[in-house]
This record gives C-alpha cells, sequence and structure tokens, in this order.
C-alpha cells in the first residue's frame, strides 16, 4: 500500500468569480473504480450545481472534504489511486471489481436506478457525437448511471445489447414526497362535510414549473414535551439562496412600484397562435415569452434599467441578458437568456422552454447562470396577483408578471370584461427613481397593450 500512487483532486475554478464551492454529495466512495471524466462528486455554488469529474482512471481513495463543506478553489478535496501504480491495481482490489460480487448482490444493486437520469458532460458529448440516445444504454455506474466506458460498450456492440435488455432496465418512477407532507394545514372551524369542491382553475402555459423530482431534505422529528416538532436540514444551495437575498436586502435599498395591464388582445392572439406554434415547433408559445419581448424593448428606450452599482459609478451594461427566476420545490434559479435583445418571440419560447426544462432536469450549468443583467420572474404561473420581489443582486431592477384575471374595468364610461393582469417592479433605489421606473413600466405596458392579432412572432 505504502507504494500506491495517489493524485490529489483540487477544487477547480469553476467560474472567474468564484473561490470557493460546497460539497453536496460524493458519487464515488473510497475503494470504487473511477474512470477518467466520470464525475465523483457534485458541488454547490452561489450560481448553479456542477458535477466534478475525475482527471485520471484509478481507484478512489480518501475523502479530504465532507458532504457539506466549503471547500476553497484550489484546495485537495480527495486522493485517488492511479490505476496502474505500483501497489495499485484496480484487478487486484477485490472490494471494488465487480465481477467478484455475488449474483444475489448485483441483481440487488441493479434495482438501485436513481441516478439514471443523470449524464455527465463527457458522457453528453459522446452520445451526441455517436447520435447515441441514452435512453437505450444501460448504465453501470452508481445508482445506474451511465458512464462513458457503457456508450463505448454501447456503440461497440452495436446497440443490440441495449436494445434487448431495454424494457427490463426501464427505471421504476420514483414516488417523492415533501418534507411538508403530513402536518396540519387544514382550518380546525370548518368540519369536513363543510368543504365544497372546487374545480381546478385553469392556469397559464408560462413554461416554468415545479419539479417533478425535487430535492428533498432531510427530516427529523424530535419529541418536545410530547410535542412533536419538524427539523429540516439547511442545504447548501438553501444557504446559498439565504447568503445572496441577505446580501441583496442589506446592501440593496429596495423600492417597488406596480402598474396594470390590459392584456385581452394578448391572450386572444395566443389563443389563436399557440396549437399551430406547437404543432410546428414542439414547444409551448407562452406569455412570458410576449411579456419578455415587451420588458426588452423598454430596456432598449431606458438603458439605464439594465445597470449596476459600482460604489462610485454606476455601470450601464450593453447585453440585455434577461435573468429567468425558475422557483422549484426547494430552491430557486435564475437561468439567463444571453442577448434577448437579438431574439423574436418564437426565440425567446425556445430560450424559456429549454431553460425550464434544464432547471427541471437539474442540467444547468455555470454559463446557464452569469451575465444576467434583469430578471423577470414569472409568479403569476401560481396564481399570485400581487408580489414585491427581493431584486436579483447585483442588478438595478426585477420585473414580477402577476396572474391574469378577468375583471370589470370602465372603458369610455362603461363597463367592459377584460383580461387583466398586474406588472410589479422592485427598484434599487441608489441608480433608479420614481419617474424613470414610472416611464419604463409605461412603455412595458404600452407594448404588452400593442400586441394584436397581426402581431408575428418569428
Amino acid at each position: 500500500m505504502s507504494n500506491q500512487k495517489f493524485t490529489d483532486m483540487v477544487m477547480p475554478q469553476l467560474a472567474e468569480s468564484l473561490v470557493s464551492a460546497t460539497i453536496a454529495k460524493w458519487l464515488k466512495q473510497p475503494g470504487d473504480k473511477v474512470e477518467q471524466y466520470e464525475p465523483i462528486c457534485e458541488v454547490i455554488t452561489d450560481k448553479v450545481n456542477a458535477e466534478i469529474p475525475s482527471t485520471v482512471d484509478g481507484i478512489m481513495g480518501e475523502w479530504v472534504a465532507e458532504e457539506g463543506q466549503t471547500v476553497a478553489v484550489g484546495e485537495v478535496i480527495c486522493r485517488i489511486a492511479a490505476a496502474g501504480a505500483a501497489g495499485a491495481p484496480a484487478e487486484e482490489r477485490p472490494q471494488v471489481e465487480p465481477r467478484t460480487t455475488p449474483a444475489p448482490v448485483q441483481a440487488e444493486a441493479s434495482e438501485d436506478q436513481s441516478m439514471r437520469g443523470r449524464y455527465s458532460p463527457a458522457v453528453q458529448s459522446l452520445a451526441a457525437e455517436h447520435g447515441v440516445n441514452l435512453s437505450a444504454v444501460q448504465g453501470t455506474g452508481m445508482g445506474g448511471r451511465i458512464t462513458r466506458k457503457d456508450v463505448l460498450t454501447y456503440i461497440e456492440n452495436g446497440g443490440a445489447a441495449a436494445e434487448t435488455g431495454r424494457a427490463e432496465e426501464a427505471p421504476a418512477k420514483r414516488e417523492v414526497h415533501s418534507p411538508f407532507e403530513g402536518l396540519p394545514h387544514a382550518n380546525p372551524a370548518v368540519r369536513p362535510e363543510q368543504y365544497i369542491p372546487v374545480p381546478p382553475a385553469s392556469s397559464r402555459q408560462s413554461g416554468l414549473h415545479m419539479t417533478e423530482s425535487p430535492r428533498i431534505p432531510a427530516v427529523e422529528l424530535e419529541d418536545q414535551n410530547g410535542r412533536a416538532e419538524t427539523m429540516i436540514d439547511v442545504t447548501p444551495i438553501r444557504n446559498a439562496i439565504a447568503t445572496n437575498m441577505r446580501q441583496s436586502v442589506s446592501e440593496i435599498p429596495h423600492a417597488w412600484t406596480m402598474i396594470e395591464v390590459d392584456v385581452t388582445n394578448l391572450v386572444l392572439l395566443r389563443n389563436k397562435l399557440k396549437d399551430e406554434f406547437k404543432r410546428r415547433e414542439g414547444y409551448n408559445l407562452t406569455y412570458l415569452a410576449f411579456l419578455l419581448k415587451a420588458v426588452v424593448n423598454a430596456i432598449k428606450d431606458y438603458p439605464i434599467m439594465n445597470s449596476v452599482w459600482a460604489v462610485n459609478k454606476i455601470i450601464v451594461k450593453r447585453d440585455i441578458n434577461i435573468s429567468l427566476a425558475v422557483g422549484t420545490e426547494d430552491s430557486v434559479m435564475t437561468p439567463v437568456i444571453q442577448r434577448a435583445d437579438q431574439k423574436n418571440i418564437a426565440g425567446l419560447a425556445r430560450e424559456i422552454e429549454e431553460l425550464a426544462t434544464k432547471t427541471r432536469q437539474g442540467k444547468l450549468k455555470l454559463e446557464d447562470m452569469q451575465g444576467g443583467t434583469f430578471t423577470v420572474n414569472n409568479t403569476g404561473s401560481f396564481g399570485s396577483i400581487l408580489s414585491y420581489p427581493i431584486i436579483n443582486y447585483p442588478q438595478a431592477a426585477i420585473l414580477t408578471f402577476e396572474s391574469i384575471v378577468k375583471r370589470p374595468v370602465v372603458i369610455n364610461d362603461m363597463i367592459a370584461v377584460r383580461s387583466m393582469a398586474n406588472i410589479c417592479l422592485s427598484l434599487d433605489h441608489r441608480i433608479l427613481d420614481g419617474v424613470i421606473c414610472g416611464r419604463f413600466l409605461q412603455r412595458v405596458k404600452e407594448n404588452v397593450e400593442g400586441y394584436t392579432l397581426d402581431t408575428k412572432v418569428y
């Protein structure tokens, strides 16, 4: 063992502005076989989750950093015994060689498919290069994860072996429960027979939805004098959110304002186009795409909205990169539409769909989260009609698009039923004042209300 050659794995520089990251989960245990480019752990930064791949083939040695520990860039996180090193050939380590595992254990391990849908960048690149459908590849990694070796084997075998066993390898859908499930929430003053079932309201298909399989934090019940309390661990990503929100509200003097918008014509326009658009493009034409176009055009008229505070100067950003606040059950992510001012409505709808899909599947990369200059939050997708959003630090403003509801309004001294929505804006009062923000919101209102049945999305 003393002759083993270990390679130190260090925390990489994930982005220019990042100086540390938190170990979220180890994907390889000490003694596990590791292939080059195979992810060994997941890390969390203040921007996004990422995976750290191994730089060598070998055997996982000791962990230097534990799960939940924050590690500075350049510090050692683990050690890997390089394959072929003296005294440490992978073939002589029966505890990590799959062939030495008894058959019953192999069958039992194959049932764990929790990582089946998680693909490393190396695997995705290799699959794209050879046109491989990863759903047909059998994964031999931890939790059924697909490795580069699995893809190469699939390619060499012409896909025949994978196709034969595809039906048997399909993982069962995991049942996910909220950590708050089972907590009392009913009104004790109302008896069950007094409840009147209400059919679910038709929600706007925004393209940003709750994730299907969120990461559920650990829950521990403690008995305090006969009363059970729920303890929920603070995950690294929740801690990062707390840090960013605290920084935003402590450093930025928030102010906010709201405007009411008549979106009746927008509703008619979308209803006219959505079915044909879905058949043609394969994804939804959302209200959010129209709103983003209206916001981007308003920012062009008022560039100061696209700025940041830099102590002794205000920096107005040249590119208009729109951050989308995407909420899941346990976190909020802000993926970015780069150069949104250069995209038409259809292009914005495509970006929304792609970023929402990546967020739901946990596949956001660092580049997906960087460079945002103005944030839009579609709070109306879950029924909100009025919000006071916290600014996405260090940007100057954040805008929320609330739920579309039909209300009686007065038009030319007559009452009419119109589809109405509120648009709320939080602003950095060091940079922006009421006059400029009022004019900006008025321009957004004009742009949204200016949509007609003749408006083109391409």
